[in-house]
């Protein structure tokens, strides 16, 4: 047997352990795994000293076009992504405009078509006005179904009371991904600013109860009308014991933590400022230490980073002024590998929540595992490797990360996308070949 590339004597990650052995692929897909003969491969790639993953798959980034791509595109959002070990994509619905009808997804997909460097697909935002027609739309090739804003952030989506999210929720059966905090307290809490405000008040005025609040509403709306949610970017030790009791009830609901609320705390305004505002926000450490209990405990079941980028001059507003949101697509997986080398988590769930857990739920055909017949979307990484993440290493174009400074353990070397040798030897090397990902959803 003849094989285009074979991968040699590489440690290879799955959910459930770790192994030496070989991968081979031909074309796009992976042939076959483990004693694979180095004589049967057209092309080798020495892997000795290389950890094999499965490509990311980062299921909530904000790549701002169309409307605001002075700050992010498809192409460069894509490119990073790649850069930072990510094949695949969900990007979300608050674009300008909305990704609210068919015609406004199909022309995200048209834009995506030939410049972008992962793969794939777009949510649908869900409105008070296009309820009805979500168990259609959430269908539509290209999209991995429906998007709440149940709290105001960018953008001009918001589905905020329960009739209208039991409305949403009642139009289809895909798992709804839900920002969720309590519009009303948002809204009363703005006049508690001081005079001389400072983005260290953002979690004191976007408090914990928000979230909770809401996050205790989702649920029992939820459980109502029987439709799985999935509830984004959990931020509060308050939300935990709801989200646990909902699992424990067999819901069938997930939730997902992003690595920039485990990586950072309130400590870190007073350095960083308005670079570290984001909804909902980065947390006191109390809040910090129990989102690292509840991944612990394997309450959450997929690292999401949303990607959200602003310009610095956009962020140099004075507070509240400046917009929430920061870059991460890049520098997700360099965080997840740092807290490995930290022995804060493990190379295996690691791979189970950035890589398999996300396919499994929603249903992606092919992708999220090193086996025979899925995508070969790899990423081989030195992870005895260590590099300062400087300024002049960002991908994205709004030009700045908040992790600027900050040493990450484990080098991106290698990332394949279907078989293309997208990065070698950390350096990208081949163009855009990302497409639409494709559902095999029951």
């Amino acid at each position: 047997m003849q094989y285009d590339l074979v991968i040699t004597d590489v440690e290879i990650v799955s959910p459930t352990g770790t192994a030496v052995g070989n991968i081979a692929i031909n074309g796009q897909t992976i042939a076959a795994v483990g004693d694979v003969s180095e004589s049967e491969g057209r092309r080798l790639l020495k892997g000795s000293g290389l950890t094999a993953i499965p490509g990311v798959i980062d299921t909530q980034v904000h790549f701002r076009e169309p409307g605001m791509t002075h700050k992010e595109d498809l192409e460069s959002g894509t490119r990073a992504a790649v850069v930072g070990g990510t094949t695949t994509i969900f990007e979300m619905p608050n674009t300008n405009p909305t990704t609210t009808t068919e015609a406004a997804l199909k022309d995200k997909l048209r834009r995506a078509e030939g410049r972008a460097w992962c793969d794939y697909s777009f949510f649908f935002g869900a409105t008070t006005e296009n309820a009805e027609l979500l168990a259609s739309a959430e269908k539509l090739p290209g999209s991995p179904g429906i998007k709440i804003f149940m709290g105001s952030s960018t953008g001009s989506l918001l589905v905020s009371d329960d009739e209208d999210v039991r409305r949403v929720l009642k139009h289809g059966k895909r798992p709804v991904a839900v920002h969720s905090e309590h519009e009303p307290r948002l809204r009363e809490r703005k006049a508690l600013i001081s005079a001389n405000p400072h983005p260290r008040e953002h979690p004191f005025l976007r408090d914990a109860e928000s979230a909770r609040l809401c996050t205790e509403r989702l649920l029992r709306l939820s459980a109502e009308t029987q439709r799985p949610v999935h509830i984004l970017h959990i931020s509060t030790a308050d939300e935990l014991p709801l989200i646990r009791e909902a699992k424990d009830k067999g819901l069938n609901n997930t939730a997902e933590v992003t690595p920039q609320h485990l990586w950072f705390n309130a400590d870190d305004y007073e350095r960083l400022g308005s670079l570290l505002q984001m909804n909902p926000p980065i947390r006191s450490k109390d809040h910090q230490e129990a989102l690292w209990k509840a991944l612990d405990a394997d309450l959450f079941d997929v690292f999401g980073s949303d990607h959200a980028p602003h310009t610095l001059d956009e962020k140099a507003k004075p507070y509240p002024e400046s917009p929430s949101g920061m870059p991460g697509v890049q520098t997700m997986l360099a965080a997840l590998l740092t807290f490995v080398h930290q022995g804060r988590l493990s190379m295996e769930k690691l791979v189970r929540m950035a890589c398999a857990n996300p396919a499994k739920l929603y249903g992606i055909k092919n992708k999220g595992s090193i086996a025979p017949g899925f995508d070969a979307d790899l990423v081989l990484i030195d992870r005895k490797a260590s590099y300062q993440f400087t300024r002049n290493l960002v991908e994205s174009k709004c030009g700045w990360s908040p992790y600027e400074g900050e040493t990450f353990y484990g080098s991106i070397e290698h990332v394949f996308l279907r078989g293309n040798w997208m990065l070698r030897d950390g350096g990208l090397q081949h163009h855009a070949v990302g497409q639409p990902v494709t559902f095999d959803w029951k």
